[in-house]
């Protein structure tokens, strides 16, 4: 996979190069707006990773001309702006995807691969996996404890199989936002608090903690676990 990474911090730049470079992914750097068109023109990316706040012309203005030519490359939008209106511009202008800094690594990576996946037309999900005596039915989407199906509402159901597919590692309270109320933009973000506090004493009897991290998201491990630092990012 090679993408191509519009980013005018020098050292933002080689950090995520090199940080997405060691898991598999190769990459194309360019500095300037002025200059990124000619990058994504001349060799076609499978996703373009781009900062909003370039010098000479800004990451929105590099998005509306390609979109304009008709270069459907996916496109993740990675900025400090964070505000609601440079989000919903960006999306409605042809932007894929939003991650405010700063982000998760992790997050990062399984945005990428997910834009690329649904691009080349292969499953979204990721696969689900069996944690501390809980498993997902990939063919209803039920979770069991221990072979047993939790009685869950569908919105605390789609929490925790988001946090399932990550176990251990923290998850952004906004990408929860998108699994858990899914084209529903008239639902404050908020609202994703209330779904983990009911799922939180749905899971009482289960061998696991769902975690806050203030300013991060959540995270499911097991009860047992002693806390840790976030993953870096």
């Amino acid at each position: 996979m090679k993408i191509l990474l519009v980013e005018d911090d020098p050292a933002m730049r080689t950090t995520l190069q090199r940080s997405l470079e060691r898991r598999g992914v190769q990459v194309v750097t360019c500095g300037d707006g002025a200059r990124a068109l000619d990058r994504w023109r001349a060799a076609v990316p499978d996703l373009v990773l781009l900062d909003l706040s370039l010098p000479e012309v800004d990451g929105l203005e590099v998005l509306r001309r390609a979109r304009a030519e008709g270069l459907d490359t996916p496109v993740l939008i990675v900025t400090a702006r964070g505000t609601v209106g440079d989000r919903v511009l960006g999306l409605n202008i042809g932007a894929d995807d939003y991650l405010p800094k700063p982000f998760d690594l992790d997050e990062l990576e399984a945005r990428i691969r997910a834009l690329v996946r649904r691009r080349t037309g292969a499953a979204t999900e990721v696969a689900p996996v069996e944690f501390a005596g809980l498993r997902v039915d990939t063919t209803n989407g039920a979770v069991y404890h221990r072979g047993a199906p939790l009685e869950l509402a569908p919105r605390e159901a789609a929490l925790l199989r988001a946090l399932l597919a990550r176990p251990g590692h923290a998850v952004a309270k906004e990408r929860l936002f998108e699994l858990v109320f899914p084209g529903q933009p008239d639902v404050q973000t908020e609202a994703i608090e209330v779904v983990a506090y009911r799922l939180r004493r749905r899971l009482h009897d289960c061998p696991v903690e769902l975690v806050t991290l203030r300013g991060l998201g959540y995270l499911l491990r097991t009860a047992e676990e002693p806390p840790g630092p976030p993953a870096a990012g």
